[in-house]
């Protein structure tokens, strides 16, 4: 029997990610603090996996967006990342990533950085393939769907001004 995508619609919390990472002497720079592309890294990587959850199969980051370092991240601290898809389109989607740092332990753990990245999902071939649609059951799911809606809107815009100017 074939499955629709209705079949197969998600929550947003079907897709939840979390991992964590702590930093070590390797990922700082001089001020003892994380190289920003490895925290980018982890970011990816953690969407990824929540893309991936809500796809069913191969995704590929097509863009990451709206990434704001908070606060610094230092050497020895414990960094928290959740990721969850927040929008899904006819084959993309938007993950939203916060991420979370604490020092020593009974220390407040604060968010140090947030971003917001697009996926396709792939068949074998890498063609964009259809991605199931997300079931809104919270008010806080909706709320994440119309921010993301908005975002999304501005990415396209940005994105044709930036074909017209080099294509």
């Amino acid at each position: 029997m074939a499955t629709t995508s209705a079949a197969r619609a998600h929550t947003p919390r079907a897709s939840r990610v979390e991992t964590v990472q702590i930093v070590l002497p390797g990922l700082t720079n001089v001020h003892g603090t994380i190289f920003g592309g490895m925290l980018m890294q982890w970011i990816d990587i953690a969407a990824a996996v929540a893309a991936g959850r809500h796809a069913g199969g191969a995704v590929v980051t097509a863009s990451m967006d709206r990434l704001h370092f908070l606060t610094p991240v230092h050497l020895g601290e414990v960094v928290t990342l959740q990721a969850q898809v927040n929008f899904a389109a006819r084959t993309s989607m938007e993950v939203g990533v916060r991420v979370f740092a604490e020092g020593r332990p009974g220390e407040k753990r604060r968010q140090a950085t947030r971003a917001y990245l697009t996926f396709v999902a792939v068949d074998d071939l890498g063609r964009p393939r259809a991605v199931p649609p997300l079931v809104l059951r919270t008010d806080e799911d909706r709320r994440r769907f119309r921010d993301a809606g908005r975002r999304r809107a501005v990415r396209l815009r940005e994105r044709q001004a930036m074909k017209g100017r080099h294509g």
